[in-house]
């Protein structure tokens, strides 16, 4: 699928991953919607993407009133999108005994929670047009577990088995559904807990190529990427 004059829609675009793959959509020709909690990064974003797009801020992922909300936009601004990129994230590293529920509800709420919030959102639009591409972007934790890291690794297992199911659900409805799952990159999220990794632009390849050149049998895939 070409993705020049396509709608692409990515989540936690403000920063790291998500603003390296909205820049990557514009680059091959999408029309690019998308979203995080930060006004000040979201501006910047849209700077950097020109005009045609489209930048929310104030949408916690995790809270349905605030996807419908940021889907409704969309949807009267470009369209139903052919893309949807699920990248919010968030890693909050400590050990079992010191991750209280707030904790675990915030990691668990933006990771899994709002993969599924925001894919229930545009889903059937794209289901009644019977073609598009669902890219979630997981991790290694999603793959292994670390120490330390209880909740950020239970969130990013959920969204492998998420997107593993959803892809069979949908087989023959014209849409494929895959995930990236990233070693360390070099973005604000992991730096004060790891040493710098890939460039996120190299995850943000992965995540065009996934939703364009693919083939359209490949769903269901979990994609390993190591820099």
């Amino acid at each position: 699928m070409t993705l020049d004059g396509r709608v692409a829609v990515v989540t936690g675009g403000g920063r790291g991953i998500g603003r390296a793959t909205v820049l990557a959509f514009v680059q091959e020709g999408a029309r690019v919607a998308f979203c995080a909690r930060t006004k000040a990064e979201v501006q910047k974003v849209a700077r950097e993407a020109g005009p045609g797009h489209l930048g929310l801020w104030d949408v916690d992922v995790a809270r349905g009133e605030d996807v419908a909300a940021f889907a409704r936009n969309v949807v009267e601004e470009l369209g139903v999108p052919d893309v949807l990129v699920c990248n919010a994230g968030v890693a909050l590293r400590a050990p079992l005994e010191q991750t209280d529920e707030a904790a675990w509800d915030l990691v668990l709420g933006v990771n899994l929670r709002g993969t599924y919030v925001c894919v229930r959102a545009f889903l059937p639009g794209m289901r009644a047009r019977a073609n598009g591409r669902i890219v979630c972007v997981s991790s290694i934790a999603g793959r292994q577990g670390t120490a330390g890291s209880v909740a950020y690794c239970a969130a990013k297992h959920g969204v492998v088995g998420f997107v593993r199911a959803l892809a069979e659900e949908l087989r023959g409805d014209g849409l494929q559904v895959n995930a990236v799952c990233p070693g360390s990159v070099d973005t604000a999220m992991l730096a004060p807990e790891f040493a710098p990794g890939m460039p996120p632009e190299e995850v943000a390849r992965t995540i065009v190529w996934l939703a364009g050149q693919a083939p359209d049998s490949l769903t269901g895939a979990c994609i390993d990427q190591f820099g």
